[in-house]
C-alpha cells in the first residue's frame, strides 16, 4: 500500500516505481505549492526502505491533474534515461479509458488532428502550421447507453491534453471536462479519463512490463470496478495524508 490501505503501489523494484494517481493530485509540484505524487513517492521510498538523506525519484511522463491512473517513475538515473528514450522513440504503449458524452459512432477508428499551442492554449487547426503538431490516437467503443459512451483509447503520439482535445473535436467531450466542452462538472472537478495501462521495456532486464491501474471507486460507468477494494477516484479521500507531506524529501 502507498501510505493508505486503499492506495495501491502497482509495482516497485530497484529501478521502477509505479503508482496509482488519484484525480486532482499533481504529478509534479508547481507554482501552487500543492502536494505532488513525485514528492509523496520520495517520502514513501524513504520510509519504506529507511533511506537516509535525499531520495532519488525521476519523472519520465505525466498525467493532467484531473486525470487518474497509472504513473511510472524511475528510481535510478540509468532507468530514467532509458525510459525517457522509450517515450521519445514511441516504444511505450499507453491505454486509457474515457467516458464521453453522446453516442460515439462506429466500433473503432483513428483520429488524426493538428494541434497548435498559443498563449498556453491548445486548439485544433484545420491544416498544419509551423507551430502545430500532428496528434494521432486509436479508439474502440466498449459500451454505450445512448447518452454516454465508454471508450478505450490508445495513443500514438503524446501531445498536451491530446485525448481531451481530440475527443472534444470529434463532438464527444469527456465527462466533467469543462475546459474542452463538457456541459457540467463532476463532483470533485475530476474528468472521466483514466490512464488504464502503461507498457514499457524494463530498463535493465529488457522484459516487457505492463502496469495496470484499477478502475477507481466512483468511476462513472456502471459495474466498472475490477478490484475487490478499488481506490478512491479523487485525491480528497487522502487529504489528511497529503497535508502531512514534508516540503522537501
Amino acid at each position: 500500500m502507498f501510505f493508505d490501505p486503499r492506495w495501491p503501489v502497482l509495482h516497485v523494484d530497484n529501478h521502477l516505481l509505479a503508482l496509482y494517481k488519484p484525480a486532482g493530485l499533481l504529478v509534479q509540484g508547481d507554482h501552487t505549492g500543492d502536494a505532488s505524487l513525485l514528492e509523496l513517492g520520495k517520502q514513501w521510498l524513504k520510509d519504506r526502505f529507511q533511506k537516509p538523506g535525499r531520495v532519488f525519484l525521476a519523472m519520465v511522463h505525466r498525467l493532467d491533474r484531473p486525470v487518474a491512473g497509472v504513473v511510472l517513475f524511475a528510481r535510478t538515473s540509468k532507468a530514467a534515461g532509458r525510459l525517457s528514450a522509450q517515450f521519445r522513440e514511441r516504444r511505450v504503449e499507453k491505454r486509457y479509458l474515457a467516458v464521453v458524452t453522446g453516442s460515439f459512432p462506429g466500433r473503432s477508428g483513428r483520429l488524426i488532428h493538428h494541434i497548435e499551442r498559443r498563449d498556453r492554449q491548445s486548439r485544433v487547426v484545420p491544416r498544419p502550421t509551423p507551430r502545430s503538431q500532428e496528434a494521432r490516437l486509436n479508439y474502440t467503443v466498449l459500451a454505450g447507453d445512448g447518452t454516454q459512451s465508454l471508450l478505450e483509447v490508445q495513443l500514438e503520439t503524446g501531445r498536451r491534453h491530446q485525448i481531451r482535445i481530440q475527443l472534444a473535436q470529434a463532438g464527444h467531450p469527456i465527462l466533467g471536462d469543462l475546459r474542452y466542452g463538457a456541459g457540467a462538472p463532476l463532483p470533485d472537478r475530476q474528468i472521466a479519463l483514466l490512464a488504464r495501462s502503461l507498457s514499457v521495456d524494463h530498463p535493465t532486464r529488457g522484459e516487457r512490463m505492463v502496469f495496470t491501474s484499477p478502475i477507481p471507486l466512483g468511476w462513472p460507468w456502471p459495474d466498472g470496478s475490477d478490484a475487490t477494494e478499488p481506490p478512491p477516484w479523487n485525491w480528497r479521500a487522502f487529504d489528511a495524508i497529503i497535508r502531512t507531506l514534508p516540503s522537501k524529501t
